[in-house]
């Protein structure tokens, strides 16, 4: 089930680049969590919906470099590139782990931090 898994994660992830977030959500539970580690935590998707409007002003841009799965969890390491407001992007390193349920993504704890040149 693993491998199905991180096939389910590509292809949400495939929907937020191409600007489609109701496409990601449909990937997610109803009841779906993201905690912010550090930061914030996000339950349901309606709030997840408002956060993803607010926050990917213009579709993020993805370079996944690890996928790792086992069980229920697919772990993905590496980099997103958001514009701000003001136009401005900024890039983060990230490491997102993943809890399914029932093949949908159920629960995000993500680690993001700036990347500093």
């Amino acid at each position: 089930m693993s491998e199905k898994h991180k096939e389910i994660l590509l292809k949400a992830n495939a929907e937020v680049i191409k600007g489609n977030n109701e496409g990601f959500l449909n990937y997610c539970t109803d009841d779906v969590t993201w905690t912010f580690v550090g930061e914030q935590t996000i339950r349901g998707k309606d709030k997840i919906r408002k956060y993803m409007m607010e926050t990917y002003i213009s579709p993020p841009e993805f370079d996944v470099v690890t996928l790792i799965s086992e069980g229920d969890y697919v772990t993905a390491f590496g980099s997103i590139s958001l514009k701000d407001n003001q136009g401005k992007v900024n890039s983060f390193e990230y490491c997102d782990v993943w809890k399914f349920r029932d093949g949908l993504m159920a629960e995000l704890t993500a680690f993001v931090i700036p990347h500093k040149d």
